[in-house]
């Protein structure tokens, strides 16, 4: 019983763990990737879909993503969305098509960025320990039906602990990994 909520707890840490690696992978370090506007929605027809669902979206050199739309329709709904998002792009239209320049990063930029990482780490930290407060209050309902002992509690809360401190310290790694490479001129 005890083995199942920690397995559990280790596995929801690892894929908490896992999602912060993967949104620190769309935080660009100035070069374009059609990843960089992934989580950029577009009003299409009444509702918010992926920028990717409404339109091609590609890079064209190192410095600059071009964006198709399907339906000449949405080329306005797309340049507003990527001019809305907080990626801080001016897109240009030409004809149906719509050209991102990636500005260069300023030092004003890479702090900005450092400081978006830092927020995503921390989101990352509160998940964690969420999961270590449910794997916890688990254990507790378990003394409550007399399932297992005091003792038994106790040592399991430290096994939680362990296993929270030990994912909170990878967070910490990857914070650190990204600021320094955002830093790098």
């Amino acid at each position: 019983m005890i083995d199942e909520i920690l397995q559990d707890a280790d596995e929801r840490m690892k894929k908490s763990v896992e999602a912060l690696r993967l949104e620190l992978a769309k935080i660009r370090t100035g070069r374009a990737h059609p990843s960089l506007l992934d989580h950029v929605y577009v009003d299409y027809y009444g509702s918010k879909v992926p920028i990717n669902q409404v339109a091609k979206v590609h890079a064209e050199d190192a410095r600059t993503l071009s964006i198709t739309p399907w339906d000449k329709n949405m080329v306005k709904p797309v340049e507003k969305a990527i001019m809305e998002s907080d990626l801080g792009l001016n897109p240009a239209t030409a004809g149906t098509v719509i050209r991102v320049p990636m500005p260069p990063l300023t030092e004003e930029r890479r702090r900005d960025l450092v400081k978006v990482v830092r927020h995503e780490a921390e989101g990352g930290r509160v998940a964690v320990r969420n999961i270590r407060r449910d794997a916890i209050h688990h254990l507790k309902e378990l003394v409550k039906e007399k399932e297992i002992s005091e003792d038994e509690v106790r040592r399991a809360e430290e096994r939680v602990q362990k296993l929270t401190d030990r994912h909170i310290q990878e967070i910490d790694r990857m914070l650190d990994r990204k600021e320094k490479e955002l830093m790098e001129i």
